[in-house]
């Protein structure tokens, strides 16, 4: 099915008894057994599975076109469980510009446990290739990436990672499976912050990791089971009501940006604009044959310095001011001060996340913003 349909199929349910049409929300902890103690209904504990969390999972699996997913808490959770598959002493190699969140994960939660990590531009696969260790067991990808928009070559790294037997895994958040399927690119494990795109409306935490690999699906969900970073029924119901629209959003999201970004390309008070559907963008060829449409993620980079962005970011109206993105407002965010002093975004960035407020308007707003006293 094409991803319209598949959005509304996937997330499409008709309880068996008001054969109401759109899904009840299952509230109950746990669930009653039959008199010989069976479980005919198929659920035992909401920790371990409920009716929503199916529902999600099924949903998220096919719209990546994978066997198997899996529903967290949040995306951080998800990476949790990824490094959780781990063992003292394994190596990874992770990209340069990992999600800031994830790198603290990584450092200060699994550093204790001897997982070492390697930082590097994968947008070069030499650095790829010379990062890799004997010890190392999982390549960590993001493409785009978070904030500088860099393309990975996703089907160059997984062949690498596949001739040394090593797992890869990919944070599928900013293009979303309606824009780009990592597992049909050879990744082993995707995963998302349902809370952006997915859900779409800025109003649930949630994550998610989707793999076809029936071993490694036995293993996550052991690890999903025992450390219990599940969402809660409405969550999981507020995400696959989301996903009903993602095909739709993702469209006008990228409509935007793509207009957004040919906007600030021309302005004389920027200097750099970070968009893989720009053609100078250094990404772009290898962009054309992963992602159907660039994203709606992009970010810029002012003159002026720290001064400069600061001034862009007070002077905004329709833009918030806040963090995080994929939801149907746009928010705009100067980066380099939320990362912390270990931070090598410059100083100088904006990100944005553009929302579906009319384009026009977006774009006078930005101009009366970049119009520096």
């Amino acid at each position: 099915m094409k991803p319209e349909t598949l959005a509304i199929r996937a997330t499409h349910y008709t309880d068996q008894n008001a054969r109401a049409v759109t899904p009840p929300i299952s509230l109950s902890t746990t669930f009653e057994r039959d008199p010989d103690g069976t479980l005919s209904g198929g659920f035992i504990y909401t920790r371990t599975d409920n009716p929503n969390r199916q529902q999600l999972e099924y949903a998220l699996a096919a719209l990546e076109g994978g066997q198997h997913g899996f529903a967290f808490a949040s995306g951080i959770a998800a990476i949790t469980a990824v490094a959780q598959l781990l063992h003292a002493g394994d190596h990874i190699v992770a990209e340069d510009g990992m999600y800031n969140v994830a790198k603290f994960l990584l450092e200060e939660i699994f550093g204790p446990f001897q997982i070492q990590v390697t930082y590097v531009d994968m947008s070069d696969l030499a650095a790829v290739k010379a990062a890799i260790q004997p010890d190392t067991r999982l390549i960590w990808m993001e493409s785009p990436t978070n904030p500088l928009l860099k393309i990975t070559d996703i089907r160059a790294v997984t062949a690498l990672a596949k001739q040394r037997s090593i797992l890869t895994g990919l944070d599928n958040t900013w293009a979303t499976p309606v824009l780009q399927q990592p597992l049909s690119l050879g990744v082993d494990i995707v995963q998302h912050s349902t809370t952006k795109y997915l859900g779409g409306h800025s109003d649930v935490l949630g994550g998610a990791l989707i793999v076809n690999d029936d071993a490694l699906a036995t293993r996550l969900r052991r690890i999903q089971t025992l450390t219990g970073a599940v969402p809660s029924p409405f969550d999981c119901w507020l995400v696959s009501r989301g996903i009903k629209t993602l095909p739709l959003r993702m469209r006008e999201h990228c409509a935007n940006a793509q207009k957004i970004a040919e906007f600030l390309t021309t302005h004389p008070q920027v200097h750099s604009v970070h968009y893989p559907g720009l053609p100078t963008h250094p990404g772009y060829a290898t962009n054309q044959t992963q992602m159907r449409l660039p994203g709606g993620m992009l970010s810029f980079q002012v003159y002026g310095g720290h001064a400069g962005a600061a001034s862009v970011l007070s002077k905004v109206q329709l833009f918030t001011r806040a963090t995080s993105l994929g939801g149907a407002e746009s928010l705009i965010e100067h980066r380099r001060p939320v990362e912390g002093a270990n931070s090598i975004t410059p100083e100088d960035l904006l990100r944005v996340s553009v929302g579906l407020e009319h384009t026009d308007d977006l774009i006078a707003d930005l101009a009366q913003a970049l119009s520096f006293s």
